[in-house]
């Protein structure tokens, strides 16, 4: 209930601002004094205070409100827009001097920062966009939230890793690596309490911490994108922040930085944030108590174990922060180890490579995918060629030549068997499992491509190394060298090169997408990649041609059976209409096979009609080679 006997202190206020202010207390028993006189007023003849004006002005009378235990409410001005979203206060004049009037019945805790008040956000270091309030995308156009987005990542250049120790209030001792931390006790609509609102309770006697440490560009647009661009606030913490809730925080920094204060800069690290438990009787808006956090918990909260720790990490990200996360010593020196295992030729990996090479080939005459499939998860090809992508991501010459010997003499060995039992096998039938390997594409470029990443990215997670049989059946590396062997053995080399350029066109789909991959993953950095990378993309570029090549080809040929698919028409005295369209490429001339329903025999006058209405319709020249069924 309103109250009389109300001291108003007021500072940085324009007169007629309180002059309206004034008028809507006139009914009140209120004195009105100017914030220089406030050490000089006898408090105890007052009920109650009220404040107006900067944000340090309200700061000391809430210090002088605590230190003589008086109830005290604020009178917001017009700007004063992070403010009254903090406390719920009304923008309107009448009603927030209504909510200032009424004398809260519960206190709130009060956030403090080397001993001086927090409002509304303490922040160490750059910790954007979590120190900024989601007012300032209110109204905005999406076009507006990008142009945000991008002047924010130009900032990234300017954001420093720095080594921290932080000490909770249980005196455990946490050692990371971060660029920012922003501290705030209230739910106040700052990026970083929105993140953790479901944690914030303004009387629990806890104070929460939000830790910003990207790892990488990527990692850290990410979470800007969605926090600016799509003003979608994460269900879970980013992978670039990490959090604390404590009665007490100290943070110590291993070079000084900048302390700001309801961002006014004040102090420099180390800092000791500190909560006094309901400690002030502060008028506040309804809602300001709908936004706590129900349950009312006293624990201590920690989630940093996402966020880089060691030596390592904080010393390569104190230079800056790269465009992909590093990898640390422990996780490159487990994998480093096992690929240079797996780039040496050894007895266990030609036998298996010759076993899946028999199972395959027979496989390819039986005109089984499943047996195809048995032999593709048996063969150990995929291992060399993931331990030569990493040597060339690494520029290791010794990785590099050790995996593609073994390549190369695998490739020879599935060669060799596969022409032994082509030419000790009394067949000499191309089946369809065979046909199916001599049309490589465009697109089994990018299934190499996406096979390639698939097995960088399990390779690199022990977790889910039992991903690389399904990449291994997914790129399918021995099948076609099988039928390249096979083209040899028959000596047919359409047959040979055709499959051949197949797994080449695995071969470098998987090592280029592989060390791409591993860069992303930070087992490089990018300016020792670059050469490798830049290497692979040529050689990519140059098995592109002919793999375009035979794309358009076969869209053309798709058109083509398209167009004469829907071909029916009268050459005379009948009426005719093709079917099962099949293109065969020639040497010298292209063949179009095709069957014919007619409603009788055609005279040859009438066959040369049908020739040359196909050869009209696909605007080419072909041998054009028919079966006739009739209509009965």
């Amino acid at each position: 209930m309103s109250i009389s006997n109300v001291a108003y202190f007021y500072g940085t206020v324009e007169e007629a601002y309180l002059d309206k202010i004034k008028i809507q207390l006139e009914e009140e028993k209120v004195a009105y004094f100017p914030l220089s006189q406030m050490c000089s007023i006898e408090l105890d003849n007052f009920a109650h205070l009220l404040v107006s004006g900067t944000l340090k002005e309200i700061k000391e009378v809430l210090a002088l409100a605590l230190r003589y235990d008086k109830s005290v409410g604020i009178v917001p001005m017009p700007k004063q827009k992070e403010l009254m979203k903090t406390f719920e206060l009304s923008s309107r004049l009448d009603e927030s001097i209504s909510q200032a009037l009424i004398r809260s019945e519960e206190k709130i805790d009060l956030l403090f920062s080397n001993d001086e008040i927090v409002l509304q956000e303490v922040v160490v270091g750059d910790a954007p966009p979590l120190d900024q309030f989601d007012s300032t995308l209110k109204g905005k156009t999406y076009l507006d939230r990008v142009k945000m987005f991008w002047r924010t990542m130009k900032k990234v250049k300017d954001l420093k890793h720095t080594q921290m120790k932080i000490t909770d209030a249980k005196e455990n001792e946490i050692k990371l690596s971060a660029v920012g931390v922003v501290g705030v006790e209230y739910n106040n609509a700052t990026f970083a309490a929105k993140l953790i609102s479901s944690q914030l309770n303004s009387n629990d006697g806890k104070l929460s911490i939000v830790i910003l440490s990207p790892t990488s560009i990527m990692q850290y647009m990410g979470y800007l994108f969605k926090s600016l661009v799509s003003h979608l606030t994460p269900k879970t913490l980013p992978r670039s922040v990490g959090y604390m809730r404590s009665a007490k925080i100290s943070i110590e920094t291993k070079i000084p930085l900048d302390v700001l204060v309801d961002s006014t800069l004040q102090q420099q690290t180390p800092v000791e944030l500190e909560v006094k438990e309901e400690a002030l009787a502060l008028s506040v808006g309804e809602k300001f108590w709908e936004k706590q956090n129900k349950d009312k918990s006293t624990k201590d909260s920690i989630k940093i174990d996402h966020l880089p720790s060691d030596e390592e990490s904080a010393n390569y990200l104190s230079n800056a922060i790269p465009l992909f996360s590093h990898a640390s010593q422990e996780q490159y020196t487990t994998l480093f180890a096992n690929l240079r295992e797996e780039s040496r030729l050894s007895s266990t990996f030609m036998i298996l490579l010759i076993l899946a090479t028999m199972i395959a080939t027979f496989g390819l005459f039986i005109n089984s995918s499943s047996v195809i499939i048995g032999a593709m998860l048996l063969a150990p090809l995929m291992q060399p060629i993931v331990s030569l992508s990493m040597g060339v991501l690494r520029q290791d010459s010794a990785l590099q030549l050790n995996g593609a010997k073994t390549i190369f003499l695998g490739v020879l060995a599935v060669l060799f068997t596969a022409a032994i039992i082509a030419l000790f096998t009394p067949i000499e039938r191309l089946t369809t499992e065979m046909a199916g390997r001599l049309s490589p594409t465009i697109l089994d470029l990018f299934v190499a491509i996406a096979s390639g990443i698939a097995a960088a990215y399990a390779k690199s997670n022990e977790k889910i190394l039992g991903s690389l049989a399904g990449v291994a059946i997914a790129v399918a590396l021995v099948p076609p060298i099988a039928v390249a062997g096979i083209g040899l053995g028959w000596a047919d080399w359409h047959m040979f090169s055709t499959a051949f350029l197949l797994f080449i066109t695995n071969l470098v789909g998987i090592v280029l997408a592989a060390a791409f991959t591993f860069v992303v993953l930070g087992f490089s950095p990018l300016h020792i990649a670059r050469k490798g990378i830049m290497i692979w993309m040529v050689i990519v570029a140059v098995v592109a041609i002919p793999l375009y090549s035979s794309f358009s080809k076969m869209q053309e040929d798709i058109q083509i059976q398209k167009t004469l698919s829907n071909l029916a028409f009268n050459v005379g005295e009948h009426d005719v209409k093709l079917t099962h369209i099949e293109l065969l490429h020639r040497p010298k001339i292209d063949e179009i096979r095709c069957e014919v329903i007619s409603t009788g025999i055609l005279s040859k006058e009438e066959k040369s009609r049908l020739r040359e209405a196909i050869l009209q319709s696909i605007h080419k020249k072909a041998e054009v080679i028919v079966t006739f069924r009739y209509k009965l």
